[in-house]
């Protein structure tokens, strides 16, 4: 008789090192946005892989905040280590050939008693002779149960972490249905995907003080097929920031919203109408109140 595992597996790591570009592989569903803009993940989200004699509850988490001390990136923070609570593994996932002060910080918010991988990614960007006298020294940063280098954008090395990574989860039935991907809804993923649209095509015109709300989100009877009706606000600190976001006739935000609306299609299987406004409030991330009603918790 096979044996059954099933486990929890925290990706922690510093901003912008691959985590939610991780996720999304190992998964093979896009559930976590990714641009280059550091800290682009907020909030925990679930994917899930179920195969047939192992079911894998990834965990993707912010990137841990060492220097901005915002309310936001204290919540996001508190959310780090609410996501190390009830683990299997943790797998801190570093960039091949950098290893420094902030992934030590990460790395010591870990229980001794939980399983720490290892995971350089982006060895796609090093030279081999480079990565692996980087990988014997890093060796030694911690006890690691296993070190394994992937590139999460080129799908490097993801089966090895996978056989890996079920050695150490603990033998018992799957947590969630043959077809879960996720414990998001739709329109969590809505605002997220606008999210994305909008530090994608601004970059770094835009500054961090950025988010979405979801003010309406339906579905209707339509005879060409299911329909999604979308009313999203994307939420600024600053009248210039509102103006940035709109750009040139309203040019910008028309792009965001076709990008936005397009991604959402395919992923909901559906028509999507979207209307995106953009709003002022000064302050919200520093704001208790108002990071509650755009949804961080």
């Amino acid at each position: 008789m096979s044996v059954h595992r099933c486990g929890t597996i925290a990706l922690i790591g510093r901003p912008n090192v691959g985590k939610s570009t991780l996720l999304n592989a190992l998964v093979g569903q896009k559930l976590s946005i990714t641009s280059r803009k550091p800290q682009t993940t907020r909030h925990r989200i679930r994917g899930v892989l179920t195969l047939p004699d192992a079911q894998y509850v990834f965990v993707d988490t912010p990137g841990f905040q060492t220097r901005h001390r915002s309310a936001l990136n204290r919540l996001m923070n508190r959310g780090v280590k609410g996501a190390l609570e009830d683990i299997d593994v943790a797998v801190l996932v570093t960039e091949a050939g950098r290893f420094g002060a902030e992934d030590r910080a990460v790395l010591g918010l870990v229980p001794l008693a939980v399983r720490v991988f290892l995971v350089a990614n982006k060895i796609d960007r090093i030279e081999r002779e480079a990565l692996l006298p980087w990988l014997r020294k890093t060796a030694s940063e911690a006890r690691f149960a296993e070190i394994v280098p992937v590139s999460a954008q080129k799908r490097k090395g993801l089966d090895g972490l996978l056989r890996a990574l079920a050695r150490y989860l603990p033998e018992q039935a799957p947590l969630y249905g043959e077809d879960d991907l996720t414990d998001r809804d739709e329109r969590f993923f809505a605002s997220e995907l606008v999210r994305e649209k909008l530090f994608r095509l601004l970059g770094e015109e835009l500054p961090y003080g950025a988010s979405v709300a979801i003010d309406k989100f339906e579905e209707v009877s339509d005879p060409r097929g299911p329909l999604r009706r979308i009313h999203a606000s994307i939420v600024v600190d600053k009248d210039g920031h509102k103006a940035m976001v709109i750009g040139a006739k309203g040019e910008k935000l028309k792009a965001i919203g076709t990008a936005a609306r397009i991604d959402m299609e395919k992923l909901f299987g559906g028509k999507v109408y979207l209307e995106i406004w953009v709003k002022v409030r000064r302050g919200w991330a520093d704001s208790a109140s108002a990071l509650k009603n755009l949804g961080y918790d």
